[in-house]
């Protein structure tokens, strides 16, 4: 077996010498052993290769010089690996022409000499070419296409299972095809050959010349585009911020570190674009209250409090509740739920469905279908004010800005990563080093005086700032202005990525922080409508969604 990581290398070579080459799209644990052999500042991706080869004891892998990573990579499992091991990193031009061609079929050549002197064989040419797979056919039926960076087979299983439309792996290692290898007995020849056939892929990003990738966003069977990028990796982050201005067709950016944590995330991301794909939206008639005769629930499972709201017949709100999630999120669902209930002076069994949103909607238990944040807040504040075109979300743990189209469709959105900075838990970590109650909090900073900055985000950091300004005796007014800035700052800068329009509103606990508000309106440069219904609007949203279901 010989592993490789990039679609440049000559896989099919391998072959050549009796090995079965193995494509390398790792996601991690941690990086424990990766960091011990190298330094935190290299890319995550490079870490997660590190560290698997580590764990799983890769002895022969193939690299090329796509990227300085790859290189720094080489260099540490070269000095970490045993003298039994093969390692090689192939010199990759970084440009397609004849002069290029020449050098990389030397490269091959290298590679070929280094094989056969490490295994012990002479090279198979035939064994090679009986290697190469026939090209795939185009697609003839809709598809979704997974563009940018390289991406781990746990994603793109996902995807598969999330989404409406099949999903092609377009990345720079899943684009991967090569023609047919001509009938020749001459190495050289070959080598010629196969180094102009690598070369003259759609390109990656790091190639000189990319204009050819045009040609992966053309195809009138494509429906939509998923992009992935590698935090801290720039090179594809150019090209969606690109089609992010010009591409005419839905598109999600997913970014991943090369660790398994953030899976949940991921997929709340992925159902919601999968809710706001055209053909999604055509089946889903106008609420027309007065013929549905129904009554029906919304229950948002959110990582602070759990919120349930009940709409009668008429379609309007019968009860509502708010409740802290606490441990167990179904119990506090449960819990929730009826007392609401309580409120509408209804049974359980006169609703006639339950929809359940928030980040523990799948494991409520409630009989009924569950659907994003995304989409119920987008439903529930639209219904509240069909003027809104862009929300502002903050909740307990996790923040999101949602971008309307006129009809109240999601037309896209982003949400904050792992780090739970400029969220309700951050504001309430930080009254609690002040000694203040939310509503305190809320109040506190609109009587300041003296502007301070936070200059840390993150709750820990931020926390040790807060202390120190505490002990030079700066006024709690003007720290809490300060800090209200940085959640603003970190808010208007998360809605700058949706191109927002007004009517800006506000949902989540948070929208109840007076001094947050005033200072993301300010921000904005806009008002900032914040209804009574703010931290209910993802339950109202889902009990809307329940109304439309026939």
């Amino acid at each position: 077996m010989i592993a490789y990581t990039c679609k440049y290398v000559p896989a099919e070579l391998f072959a050549g010498f009796g090995e079965t080459a193995v494509k390398l799209n790792p996601t991690v644990e941690n990086f424990e052993e990766a960091d011990r052999l190298s330094h935190r500042n290299l890319c995550s991706y490079a870490r997660a290769l590190l560290q698997t080869c580590r764990e799983q004891h890769v002895k022969n892998l193939v690299l090329t010089t796509c990227c300085d990573a790859m290189r720094r990579t080489g260099d540490v499992l070269a000095a970490a690996q045993g003298e039994d091991a093969f390692l090689f990193v192939l010199d990759l031009p970084h440009a397609d022409g004849p002069c290029a061609r020449s050098r990389y079929a030397a490269e091959l050549h290298r590679l070929v000499d280094a094989l056969a002197a490490h295994f012990g064989k002479a090279f198979d040419l035939e064994a090679c070419r009986a290697a190469f797979a026939d090209r795939e056919a185009l697609p003839q039926e809709p598809y979704l296409a997974l563009l940018g960076a390289r991406s781990h087979d746990a994603l793109l299983q996902m995807l598969q299972k999330e989404l409406p439309f099949p999903v092609r792996d377009l990345t720079c290692v899943g684009s991967r095809l090569l023609p047919q290898p001509p009938q020749t007995d001459n190495l050289n020849a070959f080598l010629e050959w196969y180094a102009g056939a690598l070369l003259e892929q759609i390109p990656c990003m790091r190639m000189t010349e990319t204009a050819q990738r045009r040609s992966l966003t053309e195809d009138p069977q494509l429906r939509g585009i998923l992009y992935h990028t590698v935090k801290f990796c720039d090179y594809y982050g150019f090209e969606y911020a690109q089609l992010q201005a010009h591409a005419r067709l839905p598109m999600l950016k997913l970014e991943t570190d090369g660790t398994s944590g953030a899976e949940g995330q991921l997929r709340t991301r992925v159902q919601a674009f999968a809710e706001s794909l055209p053909q999604q939206k055509q089946h889903r008639a106008p609420i027309s209250f007065a013929s549905q005769g129904r009554c029906t629930a919304g229950i948002d499972s959110g990582s602070t409090t759990t919120n349930v709201v009940i709409l009668d017949a008429s379609g309007k709100i019968a009860g509502s509740s708010i409740v802290p999630t606490g441990a167990r999120a179904a119990v506090s669902a449960h819990n929730a739920l009826e007392q609401a209930l309580r409120q509408a002076n209804l049974e359980r069994g006169q609703l006639d469905e339950v929809v359940a949103t928030g980040y523990g909607r799948a494991y409520l238990g409630t009989g009924g279908r569950d659907v994003t944040e995304i989409t119920c807040h987008a439903k529930g504040a639209f219904y509240l004010d069909s003027s809104v075109r862009t929300i502002i979300d903050i909740g307990g743990q996790d923040s999101k800005a949602i971008r309307l189209d006129d009809t109240g469709a999601v037309k896209t959105f982003v949400m904050n990563d792992k780090c739970a900075a400029g969220t309700g838990r951050f504001l309430e970590m930080m009254a609690r080093v002040l000694e203040l109650s939310m509503e305190e909090m809320s109040n506190c900073g609109l009587h300041w005086k003296e502007e301070i900055s936070i200059s840390s985000m993150c709750t820990v950091f931020a926390e040790s700032e807060v202390v120190s300004l505490v002990a030079q005796s700066k006024s709690t007014a003007d720290i809490v202005h300060g800090l209200n800035n940085a959640v603003a700052a970190k808010a208007v800068s998360l809605a700058a990525r949706v191109n927002p329009q007004e009517r800006f509103m506000m949902t989540g606990g948070v929208a109840a922080n007076r001094g947050v508000v005033k200072a993301i309106s300010e921000k904005l440069g806009a008002p900032l409508r914040v209804v009574p219904e703010h931290q209910l609007c993802g339950a109202l949203g889902a009990a809307l969604l329940a109304l439309e279901n026939p």
